[in-house]
């Protein structure tokens, strides 16, 4: 929502604001949506996120074979393709969703299977009621694609050998197996509009950038702080060697990422220029000792993907759930992330309980929203060595702030899985939640009548399990079938404004007019900002500036944006987005000033200023729908 910012106006200025209170909104959305949905809010920050509940279920079966003829393998991570999500005239969805399997079946240890993505086309037509199906969400595969070095040697899945490391032009010590191939366990993965891929890894803990071929482009070493460390060098090993290969020693690395606890989560702001990724777990040093340790404190990387190459700009402390187990306390690892803005991300988290376990009752399984605008920003400090621990014994340093969160969506909810005939146990069936919810992608749900409205899709990673597998060149069978699943959220993040805007008398040379708004909500807002002088003329205000300029400033006083003359440049886009919001044309060829611009939420302020003698001007804020 953008709402004007009090007290950032210089001058008397006569405004107007088209907005909903917020009784008035929640009382929207309950006329847009099913009486017998019982709707829940989360407050943080003093944002309100709104989950419907469950809203869809869809299934793929464990033996589903990909391109290559090898296990499926479900979903470590899924992203849909950029500019796919559409709703049909029958008001069902469809879209390209990018689904990451890890590193294949595991029975001994990791083999040689080939890392990959695949391409899988989706439907999806909402049931807020609930179904006996689970059919919802209709997954049709359609492609496979391999990971490659840029000479087109593939990756393997085998665990890295203990010491030493793949050496490659141009690219840091990379994991390698000791058949002589780089080592991935492929985990979060990202889809740019161009058409190229990040994969996060628990191997180094690295991210790489790979063509849409699969071919590797490049590839991001984290802080030292979160590379595993064995006899104080490098050593990738996760303590899972292939047949034949010996375990490390010790089995552990003694600083950096815990075994098999690496950049689990990954995810790309959506204004594209910001790169995220979390460890799944606390780092040694931090007390990542295991799911009974205390690993609460983990890591959140951001990187500025402006330049040339990926900058680390932000090095944050998530703090993960901790949740009770008779009268232990018990913390959840997160197995992945969605970034809502350059500050809030979503967070699955969970433990490990689930279907074909000794205990299929799983005792927490949650998404939460966490905030770093306040968090400490370790970038530059000590902390980014594993030298000194950020949360030494678990216990987080003095001085240290971590983001705050809050739960958004608890996949156990009983009542909401039994819409669907789905259940948390106690007894193990094909209908109980698998252990691990490994996936997070969140689309618009397109609603006019909602139009804050989105449809976030959680996933399973099935681990290969199924009675009927083949990979790596041979067959395995499990003992039971472990379905690929999905589960479909309806939510609110809060709401949006048509309009705000102030009109001012300027005189003299130096006159400026002041507009204050704020961008609230959980994402970004793309807006029309405007500063109108000449056009105003033609509607019978006399007076009017000559040639306005506009310049946008963020909290800190920093430019965000600005215009001159409107009709300099991309007059197509701008007068397009004025037909969108409904805002009166502008004069062709005339001196107004306007920009399109995406900002975060946060408060903002607009300068108007009027070469020459001043006069008239109106500012303007549009959200676009």
């Amino acid at each position: 929502m953008v709402g004007q910012h009090a007290g950032m106006a210089s001058f008397p200025v006569s405004s107007f604001i088209r907005r909903a209170s917020l009784g008035a909104w929640l009382l929207s959305l309950a006329a847009v949506l099913p009486a017998a949905e019982a709707s829940r809010g989360a407050a943080l920050g003093g944002q309100l996120f709104v989950n419907h509940g469950l809203v869809g279920v869809g299934r793929m079966p464990a033996a589903q074979r990909d391109r290559f003829g090898e296990t499926f393998g479900s979903f470590s991570a899924f992203a849909f393709q950029p500019g796919s999500w559409r709703r049909e005239a029958d008001g069902s969805y469809r879209g390209l969703l990018f689904t990451q399997p890890d590193r294949g079946y595991n029975g001994a240890g990791t083999t040689n299977y080939i890392p990959r993505f695949n391409k899988v086309e989706v439907t999806f037509r909402p049931a807020p009621g609930g179904a006996a199906a689970q059919n919802q969400v209709g997954l049709q595969l359609v492609d496979s694609v391999r990971f490659t070095e840029a000479s087109g040697a593939p990756f393997t899945s085998l665990d890295p050998v203990s010491s030493g490391s793949g050496s490659r032009p141009g690219l840091p010590p990379l994991p390698q197996a000791s058949n002589g191939r780089l080592s991935l366990d492929a985990e979060g993965i990202v889809v740019n509009a161009d058409g190229t891929i990040w994969v996060s890894d628990e191997y180094g803990p690295y991210v790489y950038r790979f063509a849409a071929d699969g071919r590797l482009l490049g590839v991001i070493r984290p802080p030292e702080a979160l590379v595993p460390k064995r006899a104080g060098a490098d050593s990738f090993a996760s303590n899972n060697p292939g047949a034949g290969q010996p375990a490390p020693v010790p089995a552990d690395p003694v600083t950096g990422r815990q075994n098999n606890q690496g950049l689990e989560g990954l995810a790309l702001s959506p204004d594209g220029r910001t790169l995220f990724t979390l460890l799944q777990s606390a780092a040694r040093q931090d007390g990542g000792t295991g799911a009974s340790g205390p690993r609460r404190h983990t890591r959140l990387l951001a990187y500025d993907l402006t330049g040339a190459e990926p900058r680390l700009k932000g090095h944050y402390v998530v703090a993960l759930p901790a949740f009770p187990v008779g009268t232990a306390t018990r913390v959840a690892a997160q197995s992945e992330i969605l970034a809502l803005n350059n500050h809030q991300i979503l967070v699955l988290a969970r433990d490990g309980n689930g279907r074909g376990l000794a205990n299929p009752v799983s005792a927490y399984r949650s998404v939460q929203v966490h905030d770093i605008s306040a968090a400490t920003n370790l970038v530059g400090t000590p902390y980014e060595s594993a030298a000194s621990p950020v949360a030494p014994g678990g216990v987080l340093a003095s001085g240290v702030v971590a983001a705050i969160s809050t739960v958004v969506v608890d996949l156990n909810d009983s009542a909401q899985l039994a819409k669907f005939g789905l259940n948390n146990g106690p007894v193990d069936t094909p209908n109980t939640l698998s252990e691990k919810w490994e996936a997070l992608a969140l689309v618009p749900a397109l609603d006019p009548f909602a139009p804050d409205d989105w449809y976030l899709f959680v996933g399973n990673d099935n681990d290969f399990i199924t009675a009927n597998g083949f990979q790596d060149g041979g067959a395995y069978a499990e003992k039971f079938e472990n379905d690929t699943m999905v589960l479909v959220y309806r939510l609110t993040l809060p709401s949006r404004l048509a309009n705000s805007s102030s009109r001012a008398s300027l005189s003299g040379t130096d006159a400026n007019h002041i507009h204050g708004f704020v961008v609230s909500g959980a994402r970004p807002r793309t807006l029309l900002v405007r500063a109108v002088g000449p056009t105003l003329a033609s509607y019978g205000v006399g007076g009017s500036a000559a040639d306005p300029q506009l310049v946008i400033y963020d909290r800190s006083g920093a430019r965000v944006d600005g215009n001159d003359n409107w009709s300099d440049g991309g007059a197509a886009v701008l007068r397009a987005a004025a037909a969108r919001a409904g805002a009166f044309p502008l004069s062709e060829g005339g001196r107004d000033a306007a920009v399109v611009v995406q900002l975060d939420p946060g408060a903002y302020t607009i300068l108007v200023s009027a070469a020459g003698s001043g006069g008239v001007v109106l500012a303007e804020v549009y959200e676009l729908p």
